[in-house]
């Protein structure tokens, strides 16, 4: 008969699985078909051990591996600033036998890039080793324009892979902490008192009395031993032999040369030793082979001793021993996994008849922890952030980019003596804009883009996580200066200097002015005007964002820095024609573009307007009225016929200061420079013309050098 499932029923499981997901609660949504594509023989899933969500495959009864959702287990934030979501299996050797993709949110991916390029890679991590170091570009084929996205996949499946495998005992945990190791070269004389005074040998000392408290409750209750409840029944010393300190000056040093002789690696030497009415050994080991009343245990592991672990002590070597009836040694052999700088117990067993046929047993535990000064202890394992990986992967490129932002910096700082040197000025800044295309654009994929800008944001208002903008150095790095510099100079640092593709603009217009290109340059008033239409393009953008980030990734292909630099052109012809077309534009007219339609530009201006400088010089009263040389000059025409520099559109060329500084082409420059000359004419007196006299000639050049002069272009 078929069960009927009640509305209200469907209703509350239909809430437990929204519960869970808000949580981010593992719901296991894979079902066997999706598995069998990494495990076509596949008949079931189960449910499995080892503290993480994954599920056992089989092929009827017999395993086959094991599957798993990667968000349940690494989710690591990627570009979008959301983890990947992959189906993974592993199989019984450890081996990526699947890596499908079950959802992502990676905006870059939605446009220019097809998706099946995304899931081709993730297929590409079979059928490797989950220890196996897969590298981007070495192991796997890079995407040209998904650098984060692809570096965030492959870490996601590994370290998941690798959890699972070692939780499901495939591999050794990659997590798992070193066991301590003892300091041989430690060792100090030393006798009884201070060995048991600082913890070295443990005591546990029970009286008759306690025992049989201890069985109170049991069948074994009315068969008391009858003994003084006072008298001793066990005097009890734990201790750890390895130990130099320990071991020589309880056996000496001949016997613990030899008991360190006879031990394996990985083994270890426990010193039990008691007098008083109870044998800690009995005599059971010597029908069955085994001690049946002393027990070790460290975490879940317990450990038996059998006659072939034991060895005696004949004396103790040490000063002010007890009187001890039992001296004992017992041997922990490397399968147990002990662990010297871990807490153990040693658990003494106690039997007591509880009827004619029956027993019961109760257990003491004498508690051992080794001195720290005895051992060395290894650093717990870590697992590396991923961030951390890809910096130290990218050495070079960082290297070689705080090489430019170093020279860059020191243009800014020292700019009123460069602007005094065009000859040294004019091949320096083309030379970084060389740089910029080449290396920070088409060798180092670091483009900066307005959805950068609009991701930032998004994470602000929920799930910011630094190390989604870690993962990516080069960005990171050139952000962070980006942002420096906003205070410092304006937006004009990076629309002058980093951005790739305004430096393709620019290169493309000095060869254009270089073959005698006409320039094409609108009225002032009209190019004020359209000004406008990029902080348009920047709030049409965020406003699409706010409704979803991917949609706003479509349309940010305004920006024509993906085909030009991310893809290096290699891309449709729609998406190529209007990138060219852009740079065929900036041929007649200066960075167009830039001016007119880059959100990203727009974006940097509004934080720009809290520079703390301004240190492009326009302090002459001639400035704009009537001089427009400066005006007229400028490339991007940043400056108003009064004369006054919008910081919102300059792009920090310099081109303004040189001319600021030239005696032979700022006219009040140009008037002083003709002043002194005429003085200098007049103080010579009857000398030849053109010539003066040696003390005239001194006092003109003192004067002239009052002047801040610059050579001719």
């Amino acid at each position: 008969m078929p069960i009927r499932r009640s509305p209200l029923s469907s209703l509350a499981l239909i809430w437990l699985f929204g519960m869970l997901m808000l949580l981010g609660l593992p719901t296991q949504a894979f079902e066997l078909s999706q598995v069998q594509v990494g495990f076509p023989s596949a008949t079931r899933l189960a449910d499995t051990d080892g503290g993480l969500p994954a599920k056992a495959v089989y092929a009827d009864e017999t395993l086959l591996g094991y599957a798993f959702e990667t968000q349940d287990i690494t989710p690591i934030p990627a570009y979008s600033g959301k983890p990947i979501n992959m189906l993974v299996g592993v199989d019984r050797e450890a081996r990526i036998t699947q890596a499908t993709i079950l959802g992502h949110e990676e905006p870059i991916m939605l446009v220019g890039i097809p998706e099946q390029r995304l899931v081709d890679y993730a297929a590409a991590h079979t059928p490797h080793h989950v220890n196996q170091r897969l590298r981007v570009g070495e192991n796997l084929d890079a995407i040209s324009g998904a650098t984060v996205t692809v570096v965030v996949l492959t870490e996601t499946v590994m370290r998941a892979a690798r959890r699972v495998a070692a939780a499901q005992g495939l591999i050794d945990d990659p997590l798992a902490t070193p066991p301590a190791q003892v300091r041989h070269d430690v060792f100090e004389p030393a006798d009884w008192e201070t060995l048991a005074g600082d913890g070295s040998v443990r005591r546990l000392h029970l009286t008759h009395g306690e025992v049989d408290a201890a069985f109170v409750g049991t069948a074994a209750e009315t068969y008391a031993s009858g003994e003084d409840p006072d008298s001793t029944f066990i005097d009890l010393y734990v201790t750890y032999l390895n130990a130099p300190t320990i071991g020589r000056n309880l056996l000496g040093d001949v016997v613990y040369e030899q008991l360190m002789e006879r031990l394996e690696e990985g083994e270890h030497a426990i010193g039990v030793m008691a007098r008083g009415d109870y044998s800690f050994k009995g005599s059971g080991y010597v029908r069955g082979g085994i001690f049946d009343r002393i027990e070790a245990s460290q975490g879940n592991t317990n450990i038996a001793f059998h006659d072939r672990d034991h060895r005696r002590i004949v004396r103790l070597a040490i000063d002010g021993a007890p009187a001890l009836t039992e001296r004992d040694i017992f041997i922990v052999r490397g399968d147990a996994a002990f662990d010297p700088g871990e807490p153990w117990e040693l658990g003494l067993l106690v039997r007591r008849a509880a009827g004619p046929l029956e027993t019961e047993f109760v257990r003491f535990n004498a508690h051992y922890s080794i001195p720290e000064a005895y051992v060395e202890r290894a650093e717990p394992a870590v697992e590396e952030a991923l961030w951390v990986q890809v910096w130290r992967d990218k050495t070079f490129q960082i290297a070689v980019l705080g090489v430019g932002l170093t020279v860059l910096t020191a243009i800014m700082l020292f700019q009123d003596v460069l602007v005094r040197y065009p000859r040294v000025l004019a091949p320096l800044r083309v030379g970084f804009l060389v740089y910029t295309v080449v290396f920070i654009g088409w060798y180092s994929l670091a483009q900066l883009s307005v959805v950068n800008i609009l991701t930032f944001v998004h994470s602000l208002m929920g799930g910011f996580s630094w190390e989604s903008f870690l993962i990516d150095p080069m960005m990171f790095i050139l952000w962070s200066f980006v942002a420096v510099t906003l205070l410092m100079w304006g937006r004009g640092v990076f629309c002058g200097w980093l951005c790739p593709f305004g430096a393709m603009q620019e290169l493309i217009n000095k060869a254009a002015r270089k073959l005698k290109v006409p320039q094409l340059e609108v009225p002032f008033a009209v190019h004020e005007r359209l000004w406008a239409i990029k902080y348009i393009i920047l709030l049409a953008l965020f406003a699409v964002s706010l409704h979803s980030l991917g949609q706003a990734e479509r349309y940010a292909e305004v920006e024509p820095f993906k085909t030009a630099v991310t893809l290096r052109f290699q891309r449709d012809w729609a998406f190529l024609l209007y990138a060219v077309g852009l740079l065929v534009i900036s041929a007649f007219t200066h960075k167009a573009y830039c001016r007119y339609v880059c959100p990203l530009g727009a974006g940097l201006a509004i934080p720009a307007r809290l520079r703390l400088f301004d240190w492009l010089k326009r302090h002459r009263g001639s400035c704009g009225t009537p001089c427009q040389i400066c005006a007229n000059e400028c490339e991007v025409a940043a400056i108003h016929p009064d004369g006054r520099i919008n910081a919102n559109e300059c792009h920090y060329c310099l081109d303004c200061q040189v001319t600021y500084h030239d005696d032979r082409r700022c006219p009040p420059m140009v008037k002083r420079r003709k002043r002194f000359e005429k003085a200098a004419r007049a103080s010579s007196g009857g000398g030849a013309a053109g010539t003066l006299p040696a003390d005239a000639a001194q006092g003109s050049q003192a004067n002239l050098q009052r002047i801040p002069t610059l050579q001719e272009e």
